[in-house]
């Protein structure tokens, strides 16, 4: 195996200082020739924030890397002046810890590295959290997440302890939950426990007055806000003969959605998914620029076009299934086969839900039960689901 960051240089360092400006003197992620040159001669315009109290300057646009089988756009990311990037254990069964690993190479020091895990108890998560560093080789993530927490009651003791072990022992530098849906009642959560660095939660255009809220809250208690889902659904890129990426792409639109985002003063970075280069480099043009009376006329229109076809996670259809369908759950893996182009990942997740909620069919309901407050057509959605992956 290569040789790893050295977890004693990165003690030496000073990196296990109070957290607040932890980074500030390090020169670890400021930008440099190598690292925020041009992207294949282009010039790019990169524009940082603070994360919240761990003092880190990271660039408003980073990469999520859950669907990135290409090593060399990772490569080219860092090149570009990217330094933010996202992975987990699960991603792509392990294999994206791996790539992402390899990518980053000697230049890891030079970026901020984030990972999950969804391990139920204190042993797991910890056990988990080791094969995440031998895959990433380093000695040390900078943050470590909980992954996927709908609510309070979800954030068990035992794993908040790990995150602290794992902290002491310089494994992490800083810890967090990331959260797909019941961001409302989480964040608040969170900011009042005060013991959680970052949270990494799903935001877009597309999300009503009290998830604004909710990010506020976030940050001005000193948490770093980090946003993912930011293309709500991402409906992206047609593919041949695919009628309902006919009907949902629009030019420029998903451009605009990053653009809301990053222009949001609460939030710190974005994990837009890159999977070409093609993709990156449309990504890097949305740092620092305004987002214009022009976009949010493509984004009003947008969200007209995807109403009834994507679920903004909110929770509010939370037990109005009769036959106890996690909605939002069996939703979020439609939209990774619809709006991302991955039906393997689609398939894979919904095979993951209870044994029951995969052998479910809408045909068994006379009627359905479950009223979406913002116009999306469950039954016909979730429907979709199972044909496509039960």
């Amino acid at each position: 195996m290569a040789s790893k960051t050295s977890r004693r240089e990165f003690l030496s360092a000073g990196l296990m200082l109070p957290v607040v400006g932890a980074g500030s003197g390090l020169n670890l992620f400021k930008p440099t020739e190598e690292t925020a040159g041009n992207a294949a001669g282009s010039s790019v315009k990169l524009d940082y924030k603070t994360l919240g109290r761990t003092g880190l300057k990271v660039t408003t646009v980073g990469m999520g890397c859950m669907i990135t089988s290409d090593g060399s756009v990772v490569e080219r990311a860092v090149d570009s002046g990217i330094n933010y990037f996202d992975t987990a254990r699960s991603y792509q069964h392990g294999n994206n810890e791996r790539m992402v690993g390899a990518a980053l190479g000697a230049k890891r020091k030079q970026v901020v590295l984030s990972t999950k895990t969804e391990a139920r108890d204190k042993e797991g998560a910890l056990r988990e959290l080791e094969t995440s560093l031998r895959e990433l080789n380093t000695d040390y993530v900078d943050i470590w997440y909980l992954h996927g927490k709908g609510s309070p009651e979800q954030v068990l003791d035992g794993l908040v302890e790990a995150q602290q072990i794992a902290k002491q022992q310089g494994k992490t530098r800083f810890i967090g939950i990331s959260t797909h849906g019941g961001q409302q009642q989480l964040l608040p959560w969170m900011a009042q426990k005060g013991v959680f660095d970052v949270v990494l939660a799903a935001y877009n255009f597309s999300m009503d007055a009290s998830m604004d809220a909710a990010i506020e809250t976030a940050a001005k208690a000193g948490m770093g806000v980090v946003a993912m889902k930011v293309m709500a659904g991402g409906f992206r890129r047609v593919r041949p003969g695919d009628p309902m990426g006919q009907k949902l792409s629009q030019p420029g639109a998903m451009l605009a959605a990053l653009k809301w985002v990053v222009n949001k003063p609460s939030v710190a970075t974005t994990i837009p998914s890159m999977t070409d280069n093609d993709q990156l480099e449309e990504n890097l043009k949305a740092m620092g620029q305004p987002l214009t009376a022009t976009d949010k006329k493509l984004l009003t229109a947008h969200l007209e076009t995807i109403q009834p076809l994507y679920c903004r996670m909110c929770g509010k259809c939370d037990g109005t299934c009769q036959q106890g369908l996690p909605v939002s759950d069996v939703l979020r893996c439609l939209t990774y086969a619809d709006g991302y182009g991955q039906f393997a990942l689609g398939r894979e997740r919904y095979m993951q839900l209870a044994s029951e909620h995969v052998a479910a069919s809408c045909g068994d309901c006379d009627k359905c039960t479950v009223q979406c407050p913002y116009g999306v057509h469950v039954a016909s959605r979730v429907a979709r689901a199972q044909e496509l992956f039960a």
